[in-house]
């Protein structure tokens, strides 16, 4: 799979983050969903196929 270029992706600061500044951002970048630390925006990101990004937030979602 290419390296999804990130320097224009869009990111969204999760609902969920508290006001210390320590986030998770998301951003679609296709062909992938990419997620990184709001507090290091220069630093890696992780990318998600759509099909294993909604099995993960799937999963982050279920009670247990």
């Amino acid at each position: 799979m290419d390296t999804p270029k990130l320097s224009g992706a869009q990111w969204r600061t999760s609902s969920y983050s508290g006001s210390n500044g320590n986030c998770v951002q998301v951003a679609v970048a296709i062909p992938v969903i990419a997620v990184r630390d709001s507090t290091d925006p220069d630093g890696p990101a992780l990318g998600f196929t759509p099909d294993q990004w909604r099995t993960f937030t799937g999963t982050v979602k279920t009670p247990r």
